[in-house]
């Protein structure tokens, strides 16, 4: 266990504000006994008042007065802060200046060690951010504040493909990042349903005097979820689909906007999903060519016999053109 590991350890069991010996210390840590007391010094320079009583009734022990334990964390979880500060700039987080202002109060209160280890456990991870608008962090912040009191917003919004930007009232009821974009969901005045806006998107946005109530244990994950199952195409059976692979390739199919939703059990070599077979029929066959000989189907057999038969009409199809 590292140094700092051992002291913050050390720490912890000292706040049972019973006294122990710093041979008992030493065997719990499994270190010798003059690191304890180098630990104690260290403990003692940053402002914890641990005493080394000597004598019958001795030992090592924190005063009383010392109530609020110092912010103290091993080394992996200061890494895990900073590599999330920087998953949440490269996702647009709408509050990466705080999250950097917190993580600063962090580092100041580190020993220069510690903030060396640090700089070499968090050098290796880079995180590359999509290109965005400088207007969607604003329009997050305006976003979470509306859905937070439950207040209208009036949306100019670009839809796709469209080349004028349409006005509407909505009620947001939650932000979701997905697929490297913000999206807001809304229930929307002008259609009287739920919809799903890309916040990209929105050319302008005003808060209104109006207010809304959100339904209760709403969740955007859940909706997310349930406009997959309302997308497929029909209800009907369901057939269990086993596609073979590279890791890599099925890391992209088991991406897929739709596929994503069904998928029951993955490994390294196998994905498994559970999808109703009329949607199958549908769009399995042509989305699963695309993978040409990357990708081998083990079941069903329906679903290979699909899959050949649209290869076979491609074939003929330029088949013909040679001749």
């Amino acid at each position: 266990m590292a140094k700092w590991d051992n002291m913050l350890a050390m720490l912890w069991m000292l706040r049972s504000g019973k006294k122990l010996t710093a041979a008992q210390i030493a065997d719990s840590l499994e270190i010798s006994v003059r690191t304890v007391y180098r630990y104690i010094d260290a403990l003692g320079a940053s402002g914890v008042p641990v005493v080394a009583e000597s004598g019958h009734d001795g030992g090592v022990h924190i005063l009383e007065s010392f109530s609020e334990t110092p912010l103290f964390f091993n080394a992996l979880e200061l890494k895990a802060l900073v590599d999330a500060y920087k998953f949440a700039v490269g996702a647009g987080y709408p509050y990466a200046k705080e999250l950097e202002s917190a993580l600063k109060k962090v580092e100041n209160g580190l020993q220069e060690e510690q903030r060396h280890d640090l700089s070499l456990l968090t050098s290796g991870l880079d995180v590359i951010a999509p290109s965005r608008p400088p207007s969607v962090v604003p329009l997050l912040r305006e976003l979470e504040l509306a859905v937070k009191d439950g207040r209208t917003v009036h949306l100019t919004y670009h839809k796709v493909n469209s080349a004028q930007a349409d006005e509407r009232d909505a009620d947001p009821y939650g932000l979701a990042y997905d697929r490297s974009e913000w999206y807001v969901v809304a229930f929307c005045h002008q259609s009287r349903a739920m919809r799903t806006f890309r916040v990209d998107r929105i050319a302008a946005l005003k808060l209104t005097d109006a207010c809304f109530e959100r339904p209760e244990q709403f969740s955007v994950s859940d909706y997310f979820r349930s406009q997959a199952e309302e997308e497929r195409q029909e209800d009907g059976p369901l057939a269990v689909i086993r596609i073979e692979g590279e890791p890599d390739t099925l890391n992209k199919l088991c991406s897929n906007w739709h596929l994503r939703h069904y998928l029951t059990e993955r490994n390294d070599r196998e994905a498994r999903f559970l999808l109703d077979v009329p949607s199958m029929n549908k769009y399995l066959p042509k989305y699963l060519l695309s993978f040409g000989t990357s990708i081998r189907i083990l079941e069903p057999v329906e679903l290979k016999l699909l899959v050949q038969d649209r290869a076979r009409e491609i074939s003929r199809h330029y088949m013909d053109d040679a001749d």
